[in-house]
Parts: structure tokens; sequence; C-alpha cells
């Protein structure tokens, strides 16, 4: 009997009832079933995060500015990321590469009406009030100087490249959950929420899961996808070149699978910042709202919603259990994101600070690739969101896989 696991439990359900005249504490039946329950060594895993770690790893991506495609900033952070995953333990890093050649540089790639600042294909009908979105591409926006020179050099065009590594099943190594985020940014700013939010959640499930003791049934693959923000092409790149890899020994006979057949998919973007919907002056709250969540969504048109739905509501019950501060939602309107390449081929899903069609598209982060998207701008209200989000992912990955602690 774990006796410190236990009081956890019973200190969250009891509550003294002094209102109703009474003065004895009590304990809930809800309180005394859960202490009753088998330990769960997801408990110990998920509180192996912690603030100040999520925090540091979205500072550390910001030495690198907006981290912009096509830049020598942005292979610069790949670079960083690629040694921190290596620093965890994963021996198995290795990259995506691809070519790069938009036809049009102003606009974002893709099949149309699929990805765009005013584009909500699936994305769920905008209502009540809007705030102006949009892409800054004015340097002087920025008034921190030295920022704007690390935010100089433009884009090339040409080839690109992306990092992932493998937790690899202890039982069932063929078959894997992809985990992921994009890691580049644009607007003259640090990309903070936009991406660096979503790559730190990433990066620290993994950090976690790399633990010498601590093993899963089934793989799962961390991925950080590049060119997210000129149409999805990084992650668009993996499915080209690896969905038909599924599942194949390599070589014949060694145990070895170079690409695990999927089992779903999750994508994680800006995950800070629910202040809710602009005001009338289209100006929004610069404090957390008291009733922010954790947004879940799967995309009810694809070809896999029904898995997605159920992939949806396993993240939500991991909420429920693990997260510490912010419940979650599920939407249907998955939408604009790098899971939408996925979302045909296998169940798939989002976790987001907001929907993405219906209230990110709506103006209700007024830091969306603007030069206020920088580490400072966020308070550890914000931080504490994209950590419980965190926690949701790591709660959920790991019941999926069938995590546990080796002892």
């Amino acid at each position: 009997m774990n006796v410190p696991h236990l009081c956890r439990w019973a200190a969250v359900a009891v509550f003294t009832s002094a209102a109703f005249g009474q003065s004895t504490p009590v304990v809930t039946a809800a309180a005394r079933a859960r202490a009753k329950a088998p330990y769960d060594p997801i408990t110990t895993l998920v509180a192996r995060l912690t603030l100040e770690k999520y925090k540091a790893t979205i500072k550390a991506l910001t030495q690198f500015g907006d981290r912009r495609q096509g830049t020598d900033r942005n292979r610069a952070a790949i670079d960083w990321i690629e040694a921190q995953l290596k620093s965890y333990g994963y021996t198995n890093t290795a990259r995506i590469k691809y070519d790069y050649f938009p036809t049009d540089p102003r606009k974002p790639s893709g099949p149309a009406g699929q990805f765009g600042p005013d584009s909500a294909q699936g994305g769920g009908r905008l209502r009540g009030l809007r705030a102006r979105t949009g892409v800054n591409m004015d340097p002087q926006a920025q008034s921190d100087s030295a920022l704007r020179a690390l935010n100089a050099q433009p884009s090339d065009i040409g080839p690109r490249e992306e990092v992932y590594c493998t937790k690899i099943g202890a039982t069932h190594p063929e078959v894997m959950y992809i985990v992921g985020a994009h890691m580049d940014g644009h607007g003259w700013g640090e990309a903070a929420n936009d991406n660096g939010s979503g790559t730190a959640l990433v990066m620290e499930v993994a950090r976690v899961l790399a633990s010498p003791d601590v093993k899963t049934d089934c793989s799962i693959r961390f991925v950080l996808w590049n060119n997210e923000e000129t149409g999805l092409n990084g992650a668009r790149a993996y499915v080209d070149q690896r969905a038909a890899l599924q599942g194949k020994e390599d070589p014949v006979g060694s145990g070895s699978y170079p690409e695990p057949k999927w089992l779903g998919m999750v994508q994680h973007d800006m995950m800070l910042f629910d202040h809710g919907m602009p005001r009338a002056d289209g100006t929004v709250s610069k404090e957390q709202r008291p009733e922010a969540d954790v947004n879940i969504e799967f995309q009810s048109l694809s070809t896999c919603a029904e898995g997605a739905q159920k992939l949806a509501w396993a993240f939500y019950a991991a909420n429920e259990s693990y997260a510490t501060d912010y419940p979650a939602s599920v939407g249907p309107h998955m939408t604009n994101t790098d899971s939408v390449p996925f979302m045909d081929l296998v169940p798939a899903i989002s976790l987001r600070e907001n929907e993405r069609g219906r209230e990110i598209g709506a103006g209700w982060d007024p830091q969306w690739h603007q030069p206020t998207d920088l580490y400072a701008t966020y308070s550890d209200a914000d931080f504490r969101l994209g950590l419980n989000a965190t926690q949701t992912t790591l709660g959920a990955v790991s019941r999926l896989s069938g995590a546990a602690l080796i002892k």
C-alpha cells in the first residue's frame, strides 16, 4: 500500500462543512473509492512534469527567434531539439528530409481551402465577436532591435529537415502512436506560444517516457514538424515518405520496425492562451479566464472520424485523471494543423488552447503570428494551461501504450 498516494487522494476530497454547522471533516464516497483503487504508475510519471521545466524548454526555444522555416535560425533550432532528445536517452533520433518550393511565397501551399488565415474548412461556423487576424510581415513592428536582427534573415527555398525519435515498445514494437508539434513559426516574435508551447509539450512527454525505469507495450514516436506555417508541408512529407512503410520489419527477422503501424496521431499547437472572446473593441482580456480549458479536437468529416472521436475521449478521460488545474473539452472541428494529413489514414486529434477554426481564427489570441508572441507576454496561469495539456497527453499516451514502471 502506497500511503502517501492514498493521502494525496484523500486530501483532495476532504472538506470542512462548517457552513452547514458541522466541524468534522467529511470524506465523500468517491474519495473512499479512489483510496481503495490500486496504485497507478501513471500518476508517478505525470508527477515528473513540472511547470518550471516546461517553461524552461519554451524559453530555450525562444533563443532562436521565430524559427521561420528556411533560415539558419530554424536549422539551429532543429539541431538543438535533436541534441535535447539525445540527452534524454534517445539514440534513434532521425530526420525527414524533403524539398520546399512554394509556387507563390506570399500564400500558404496545400490543397485549396485547406489552409489559410480566412479558412475554417471543417472548423465550425464562426459566431460572436471577431477581431482582426493575420501574419505580421513588418519587421519594424518588432520593437526589440536584437530580436528584430535575429529574425532578419529571410526564408530560402529548397531542402528542409525535421527531427523525430521513438520510444520502442517492449511487447509490440511493430505498432505506435505519433505525438507531434510543429517547431517553426513566423511573425517577427519568438513564436513562444505558436508553437514553442506545443514543441515543449512533446519534448517533455518524450523526456519523461525516456526514463530507464519506464517501459511501454507499444511504441511512441515524437515528431517536431517543420514548415507547418507554409501549409503543413513537413507533416505531408512524412506521410508521403513513410505511410507505405508501416509495420514492415527491416531487416526481416530483426525485430526492428523503422515505421511501426500507426495506431493514432496526436498534434499539439498553441497551448497557452485561453483568455476568452474578443470584446466589442477587438481587445482581449489580459488575464487567463477561470474557465480556460484544453481543447481536444477531432475532424467529424474525416474517414477515420469514429476512431478519432474515441481517441479524443481517451484524452478527455486522461485529463480528468491527471491534469491538475484546467479541464478538457472535446469538439469535432479539427482543422488547419499537422494532424490533417493523417486524418483519413489513422485516428487523429489535435490539442490546443482554443478551437482552431471557430475561435483562434476569429481573433481569440491577439499574439497569433505577431511580434508580441514572446515568452515574456505570458503569465504562469498561461504556462500552467500548457502544463495541463502536457499532463493530459502524457497520461493518455501512457495509458494507451501500456506504460509501466520497472522495479
